[in-house]
């Protein structure tokens, strides 16, 4: 899925930090700034505290929770100002008991940082996300040294999308092996909640979850990420999908329930989101080729109401031939919520007799998939 924070092996003294507040300290020394330059530590996009350098010096001291991933960001004018982060590129750290010190003889992009088990595991986890890295990178030089008509080409832009979409697996893969290594490491509930796997599945993921310490899992986050893997246990592999109801453009309401008897693709999408609109001839495809055999597709939209006009004009643009519904509350579609849908795009295949047999399908995948269905 952004993307990491984390970490640390703490069994017994964990659970202490996760029923008490502790004290963190973050200090160091960044070259030779001095005032108006300041840093600030972020949680989110919101500054939570700031400090003013002095010679380079500077030290941030507050209380928190649990361990918990924050950015530090400097300013050499001191000006948060508008977009906050903008090109500058901030530094991830965890907040731990054991003091954090980050030195450099210039910025932050050079910054060496130290502190306790926490840190640790955090530098063990980027450490593993950025061999993956690489691969993504070079994937990108490769399509920048190709020629404008070779970009264009639906070969190129096919494998181009192939080459993402398996380093997208491999960064998943890569924090689930550290997630099944460190149960007890909150880094591993960072890379649980925050990480490539921005798609979760719950015969994935929910054997992870359920192998963490109980200090991570009675965390808040770890309490919030509980109640989303109870909600994709509803929708998982093998379970009967939830019935729902929703318009057609023209107004007609369509259930789920009224394709039982065929395999039906509930497909999440939206007109916005270009990786869905790049998934469509694979999906028209499919579509072609099994449409008389006992099988349709139904989209589900997470437009909103002004986006009405281009989830229009996108269904006729890109000749979605099936049914198309929406509630037009973008992403809060109620179907969507029930789904735990939180990116697009995503599906599921639901059998005759409305159970879940697959999901998340992908170009040739699809095919691959009906075929073993549909004889």
């Amino acid at each position: 899925m952004k993307k990491h924070l984390l970490g640390c092996l703490l069994l017994a003294p964990g659970l202490a930090l996760a029923q008490t507040s502790f004290p963190f300290t973050i200090k160091g020394k960044i070259g030779h700034l001095n005032a108006p330059a300041k840093i600030y530590l972020m949680r989110g996009s919101e500054p939570a505290d700031s400090a003013t350098f002095k010679d380079g010096a500077f030290e941030l001291k507050g209380t928190s929770d649990v361990p918990r991933a924050v950015d530090l960001l400097v300013k050499r004018d001191g000006k948060l100002g508008e977009g906050v982060f903008g090109a500058i590129r901030p530094l991830r750290v965890f907040l731990e008991p054991t003091p954090i010190v980050i030195t450099s003889p210039d910025s932050m992009q050079n910054a060496r940082v130290t502190g306790g088990p926490v840190a640790a595991d955090y530098q063990r986890l980027v450490a593993s996300s950025d061999r993956v890295k690489a691969k993504m990178n070079s994937i990108g030089d490769a399509a920048s040294k190709a020629s404008a008509e070779e970009r264009k080409s639906p070969a190129f832009m096919a494998r181009q999308r192939a080459q993402y979409e398996a380093v997208t697996k491999e960064f998943a893969q890569s924090d689930r092996d550290f997630i099944k290594a460190n149960p007890n490491s909150w880094v591993s509930l960072y890379a649980l909640t925050g990480s490539m796997m921005a798609v979760p599945q719950y015969a994935v993921e929910g054997p992870l979850y359920e192998a963490l310490s109980p200090a991570l899992k009675n965390s808040p986050d770890g309490r919030r990420y509980g109640a989303m893997m109870q909600g994709l246990k509803a929708v998982a592999i093998g379970a009967q999908a939830p019935n729902f109801s929703q318009k057609t453009p023209d107004g007609k309401l369509i259930s789920l329930t009224d394709y039982r008897g065929k395999y039906v693709l509930v497909d999440f999408w939206a007109s916005w989101c270009k990786p869905c609109r790049q998934e469509n001839p694979a999906v028209i495809k499919a579509y072609e080729a099994y449409k008389g055999r006992n099988f349709d597709i139904l989209g589900v939209s997470l437009d909103n109401e002004e986006g009405r006009a281009k989830w229009l004009k996108a269904i006729q643009d890109d000749h979605l031939p099936w049914a198309q519904v929406s509630d037009l509350r973008g992403t809060q579609n109620a179907v969507a919520q029930t789904y735990q849908v939180n990116a697009v795009p995503q599906n599921f295949l639901i059998d005759p007799s409305g159970k879940i047999v697959a999901a998340n399908l992908r170009g040739e995948e699809l095919q691959t998939v009906l075929a073993k269905f549909i004889k």
